[in-house]
């Protein structure tokens, strides 16, 4: 029986079956600079990453519980949202490529829709409120059941295969399925926490270090290591992408060095790891093989990543009383800009000398410290254990997960040519190495102060509830209160209140809660504890703050 402060960040699901309501296909495109075109958003929504979640085929062919074909609302269910450009009618964020894989794309995790008085808005590079955690469990039990049942496995093997197909094909097609499932069934139940994550929360950091250490880096046929796997149960809220590869870190706890295109290409195969890409390092006479089994595709990372930088902040679309946000300015200088959120120039990069990054101050404010224990576990290295990167880091037998993650991306970028060749060719090979070096230097054993997390650049900030790295807070006026006086339970949905700036309190077309967490326990990854700046103002400041936190 896991304990009370397990338990107390529970996601209550009141409804069986559907999530969410279905999503209307329609939607207003809030304006998000000159520079987000029509051409970038499908783009965006669409380009391959290099991830292989599951044959799209076997996808179609999976059944839901009540019989219904598991793609039969394109996935509204779970709160992913409609792509009218996609040939496969698949949401946003999923795409089948050329090998007739399913893959996932980060604009599944970072696209947004609101509503307000029965209008949908669409937030690209917002933080999704879609229930992943729902999706990957019912992924596994569809094909839990479409395996445990003859009968079902050959209707199943017919929509793959054609009505014709022969019946001695099947034990070999079962046989293959089963390679697939074990895995992905594996992580799924030694990951997947419950209570489960909820809408718009997700314990990133710990897929990806489960994926990879228990997964990846065994010995073959299998190349597992389950014991490497934990409950991944310190979720947090999808940040937003617009400034992001402007930042000096990012990731939460600000251990990942930013700022130009070879810190987005080694953060980014991490994202593809989590996203189930096929990557298994191969010992050799000669090292590790880092790219024989190797779905990573970097040259679509980097057009990935050239699209964010493309994505602005999105513009309040209603009106604002520009006096009352005028008279909001000075506060925000005093209680968010100074020392936070401000706009300062960061970090020098090599990569990217003309165009400097923002400082990303990492700052305790009393928030939520679960995150802090995935980053100090450690795992067996596995076939990696011994490797090195020169002058920074061998690898032992055991380490923590968090340096087998970056001897997985160094040595698997080392082994690609997209960093010679593909990225900022006018540089020497001695400055690209340098800089390779440095990125890893940067993000390699982060000195942790517990409880810090990074302060981003608010633009566009109205757009992102709910509100702390935790997702705990539902509003920026909540956000104003003193942490004890802040609201311990809200539901989680599209509907958002225009006044007090975030999650209405009403979310018809979804009945699923967050219940946070005081002070008192800051561990349970939803204490609403922390960030009490401008809570002592009165009432008519607050009020002229948020009026001008809608203009940035």
């Amino acid at each position: 029986m896991k304990n009370n402060k397990t338990l107390i960040y529970i996601v209550s699901v009141l409804a069986i079956g559907s999530i969410f309501s279905p999503i209307q296909a329609a939607s207003i495109k809030l304006d998000q600079g000159s520079d987000w075109t029509e051409l970038r958003r499908r783009q965006f929504y669409s380009v391959d990453q290099g991830s292989r979640l599951i044959k799209y085929k076997w996808l179609q062919a999976l059944r839901q519980d009540n019989g219904e074909p598991f793609l039969a609302d394109s996935l509204s269910r779970y709160g992913y949202l409609p792509n009218s450009a996609s040939p496969n009618k698949l949401p946003i964020g999923f795409q089948v490529n050329e090998d007739g894989w399913l893959g996932i794309t980060c604009s599944a995790c970072h696209t947004r829709q609101i509503e307000v008085d029965g209008t949908q808005y669409r937030v690209d590079g917002g933080p999704t409120l879609a229930d992943f955690q729902h999706f990957l469990t019912d992924l596994d039990q569809a094909m839990a059941r479409t395996l445990a049942d003859p009968v079902e496995f050959r209707e199943a093997a017919k929509r793959v295969r054609g009505a014709d197909v022969d019946p001695s094909e099947i034990a070999g097609l079962k046989a293959r399925v089963t390679d697939w499932y074990v895995p992905y069934h594996e992580q799924m139940t030694r990951s997947l926490p419950n209570p489960p994550w909820g809408p718009g929360r997700l314990d990133a950091v710990s897929m990806i270090f489960n994926r990879l250490s228990g997964l990846d880096i065994g010995p073959s046929p299998t190349f597992m290591i389950p014991e490497n796997m934990v409950m991944a149960d310190a979720p947090t809220r999808y940040p937003f992408l617009w400034n992001a590869s402007r930042q000096d870190t990012t990731q939460w706890p600000g251990f990942a060095a930013n700022g130009d295109d070879l810190f987005a290409l080694l953060r980014n195969q991490g994202e593809v790891i989590g996203v189930f890409a096929n990557f298994h390092p191969l010992p050799g006479k000669k090292g590790v093989d880092y790219k024989t089994i190797n779905s990573t595709d970097f040259k679509g990372l980097d057009k990935a990543e050239e699209l964010i930088k493309k994505i602005g902040p999105p513009k309040w679309p209603w009106s604002v009383d520009q006096s009352l946000a005028k008279s909001g300015k000075p506060l925000y200088d005093k209680y968010c800009g100074a020392g936070c959120h401000e706009i300062k120039k960061g970090s020098f990069r090599i990569l990217n000398p003309f165009s400097p990054t923002w400082a990303t101050p990492i700052q305790n404010v009393g928030t939520d410290v679960r995150e802090y224990k995935v980053l100090s576990r450690e795992v067996s290295s596995g076939v990696l254990a011994g490797e090195e990167i020169p002058f920074l880091h061998k690898l032992g037998a055991r380490d923590t997960a968090f340096n087998v993650l970056q001897q997985a991306v160094y040595g698997s970028l080392m082994s690609s040519n997209v960093w010679l060749s593909g990225i900022n060719d006018g540089l020497s090979l001695v400055s690209k190495i340098g800089n390779v070096l440095g990125i890893i230097g940067q993000g390699f054993q982060p000195k942790l102060d517990v409880g810090a997390y990074e302060a981003r650049v608010l633009e566009g900030v109205w757009a992102a509830a709910p509100y702390l790295h935790n997702g705990s807070v539902p509003t920026l006026a909540e956000l104003l209160k003193p942490a004890n006086e802040r609201v311990t339970k809200f539901k989680i949905g599209p509907a958002y209140d225009v006044v007090n700036i975030g999650l209405a309190i009403e979310q018809p077309s979804t009945d699923q809660f967050l219940n946070t967490t005081d002070c008192s326990q800051l561990d349970s990854g939803a204490s609403h504890c922390g960030h009490e700046f401008g809570t002592n103002l009165s009432a008519d400041e607050k009020k002229a703050l948020l009026e001008y936190l809608k203009t940035l």
